[in-house]
């Protein structure tokens, strides 16, 4: 039977695309849980290793509820191929490390999660593998760090925890232009509201333990990009490493997928109103939200996103002290350090999330004392203003 073209918008995409069903006919994605898988013959077993004879190995490999998630990923990224890992952080060190080798040489955005700064800045030049920081939105700033080794580019868009934006394709145009390659760390946007690989991105990561499982309730990654440096990258690394998800989060996963369109358009819709009441709050200084005019990148977001965003970077008068008087006064909003979930989170990222960093390495970042980094989830809009209004009269 020829293969039927499919024209599916994103929403169809997140609910059918990528299913694999049993001889039981089930409606929901099966949960596979199994470590291996038998053979019909030794025959059978040595064509599926030589990779002659389609099938499943073992579930380090991969997994059929672990490749449902994959291919729904795919479609709805534009991606050839995928691999799933039990985390954002295992996503993001899979798809630099297993890119470079000692003597190579990465250049990245200062603007970044700490994490990620940790694997560029401490774990890679005990290899061998060197790195330049940049001004994420100079983009004379990644010209000026190109090195005949440079073999990597890696940025956050918008990033964490400021919301600043970065010119992807001015960056991916770097990086073509001396055969590097750009991964993307796409987590603020969501794959519904920027689309790296259409603007030059060459790989994309994400941790679905964010919007794409939105219930806090499993940890996961991925890794997408297209096949020939998946299968000349990315596989063996993957492969031998081990950093595979589970197939009970894979499930998890795809059932998130399903209402990810609903949850983001509502998150994003709450958090432009709850932006605009922030920006006119006396006691507010300063607000970052990619849906507002006054964005110091707002040329960029309108050529690059198709939306604003959930999350919303703001700082209090007052410093830390004024800071921690808001988030222990708020009712509704609760303190944590996760994103992208129905519960409206907030955190204070110089002490929680990037506190590894320097104090210059922070203000680099525009981060400050008084900053503070709001995930808005699906309550009610007017009941968490409700709840800054009454928090902030503790500032």
């Amino acid at each position: 039977m020829a293969k039927k073209i499919r024209n599916w918008k994103p929403a169809t995409q997140l609910v059918h695309e990528g299913t694999l069903r049993s001889q039981y006919g089930e409606t929901s994605e099966a949960i596979f849980m199994t470590q291996g898988f038998v053979y019909d013959t030794a025959e059978s077993a040595e064509a599926r290793f030589k990779g002659d004879e389609p099938g499943f190995i073992y579930s380090r490999y991969a997994n059929p509820t672990v490749d449902m998630f994959e291919r729904r990923m795919c479609a709805l990224e534009g991606a050839e191929d995928a691999r799933a890992m039990s985390s954002g952080m295992a996503a993001v060190a899979a798809a630099l490390l297993c890119s470079v080798k000692a003597g190579d040489h990465v250049v990245a955005a200062k603007a970044m999660f700490g994490s990620c700064r940790y694997i560029i800045e401490t774990l890679m030049p005990r290899y061998g593998i060197h790195s330049t920081l940049v001004n994420g939105s100079d983009i004379k700033d990644w010209q000026d760090a190109v090195r005949p080794n440079t073999k990597i580019m890696f940025l956050e868009s918008p990033t964490n925890p400021t919301l600043e934006v970065v010119d992807i394709r001015a960056v991916a145009n770097i990086a073509n232009s001396v055969g590097a390659r750009l991964v993307v760390d796409n987590v603020f946007a969501t794959p519904l509201q920027q689309r790296p690989l259409e603007l030059g991105a060459h790989i994309v990561v994400y941790s679905a333990t964010k919007h794409i499982d939105g219930q806090g309730r499993c940890l996961g990654g991925i890794v997408l990009s297209d096949k020939k440096w998946i299968d000349e990258n990315l596989h063996d690394y993957f492969r031998h490493t081990g950093p595979s998800l589970s197939p009970f989060n894979a499930w998890t996963l795809l059932k998130g997928l399903e209402t990810l369109p609903i949850r983001v358009k509502q998150m994003t819709e709450s958090a432009a109103r709850i932006a605009d009441f922030l920006a006119d709050h006396p006691k507010i200084e300063r607000v970052i939200y990619p849906g507002r005019k006054d964005h110091p990148q707002a040329d960029i977001i309108a050529r690059q996103m198709t939306g604003g965003s959930t999350l919303i970077c703001f700082d209090v008068k007052g410093g830390k002290k004024a800071a921690y008087a808001v988030e222990n006064n708020l009712d509704i909003i609760r303190m944590s350090n996760n994103l992208g979930d129905a519960k409206s989170l907030i955190t204070h990222p110089a002490t929680t999330t990037h506190k590894n960093l320097t104090e210059e390495a922070r203000a680099e970042s525009g981060i400050k004392a008084g900053t503070l980094r709001l995930s808005v989830g699906l309550e009610d809009t007017d009941d968490l203003i409700a709840d800054f209004e009454q928090a902030l009269q503790h500032a």
